[in-house]
């Protein structure tokens, strides 16, 4: 999660995060990753006081990584589509890159978790929704553009579409790659996501 040398701290998530990757079926217990960070239980309670608080610090990284590569997608391009483009691939990308990450995005590896864990990935991609239903709403502003759905419709259909690639990565154990046939879906999509908006007679 850095360039630099990791701290304890990091080198315990890096160990989750390889752990999720590895252990589809498994439930992930203390005792076991402390012995895959080589350290013991106690140790590990030093850093974090519970597994639920690991898994959020993992999930606070995601929130992180895309959240700030967004605004600079925000910056950088200035129109809907290539907006939209953008974010969804970035989305997706960082899911390949980053498989354990996935199984967390994807939720089913919270189940028997903690309920505020589950709340938090349904609040990353309820985020994930309005960003690109704003993204939408402001095409009729600045490009007198407008979503063919409504752009709350037109938002969930793209985000829905992501999450899906994402499921089947972690469905097929990560041989089914997220970004696979993207670039021709994406194509499809977004022909037919926006239409000039009529002018005033």
């Amino acid at each position: 999660m850095t360039q630099a040398t990791p701290s304890r701290r990091e080198r315990i998530l890096q160990a989750l995060a390889m752990m999720l990757e590895e252990d589809s079926g498994k439930r992930i217990t203390v005792s076991a990753l402390a012995k895959q960070v080589g350290v013991t239980e106690a140790a590990l309670y030093r850093h974090f006081p519970s597994k639920a608080r690991m898994f959020e610090s993992l999930i606070e990284f995601i929130e992180e990584s895309l959240f700030a590569r967004i605004g600079r997608i925000l910056e950088d391009e200035h129109e809907a589509l290539p907006r939209c483009g953008a974010l969804l691939i970035l989305l997706l990308g960082f899911a390949e890159k980053n498989p354990g990450l996935s199984r967390l995005l994807d939720g089913g590896v919270l189940t028997g978790e903690t309920a505020r864990l589950r709340v938090r990935i349904h609040q990353l991609f309820e985020r994930l929704e309005t960003q690109l239903k704003q993204i939408l709403r402001e095409a009729e502003l600045r490009e007198k553009r407008r979503t063919r759905l409504p752009a709350s419709a037109a938002a969930n259909l793209l985000l829905s579409t992501a999450e899906g690639r994402i499921s089947q990565y972690v469905r097929s154990d990560f041989k089914r790659l997220p970004t696979e046939h993207w670039q021709a879906q994406w194509a499809l999509l977004s022909a037919h996501l926006l239409e000039d908006r009529p002018q005033p007679a």
